[in-house]
């Protein structure tokens, strides 16, 4: 069965019928007409800059790490003794 695509009461496609299925779910929509509609793609572009928004407002901002002092905590966390690399302080092993 065709889903027709419905905007603000009528099918985008222009189709007339009581037994026409229609959604406002752009998933479901498998009328090649209504597919191929201005109303359509528009819809399609709004869901998809909402949807971006929407991830650029979820993502934390960016906090500089101080990778150096990281390193140094890591080693010391690990058993045994390790030797910090070259430019690490004075210290021969952790």
């Amino acid at each position: 069965m065709v889903t027709h695509f419905k905007v603000s009461g009528h099918l985008a496609c222009g189709h007339h019928g009581a037994n026409l299925s229609s959604s406002t779910d752009l998933k479901t929509v498998k009328c090649r007409s209504c597919r191929n509609t201005d109303a359509y793609k528009e819809a399609q572009r709004n869901k998809r800059n909402a949807a971006r928004r929407a991830a650029r407002k979820s993502k934390s901002p960016h906090t500089a790490t101080d990778w150096r002092a990281a390193w140094t905590e890591r080693l010391t966390a690990l058993p045994g003794t390790h030797r910090l690399p070259r430019g690490f302080g004075g210290q021969p092993s952790v």
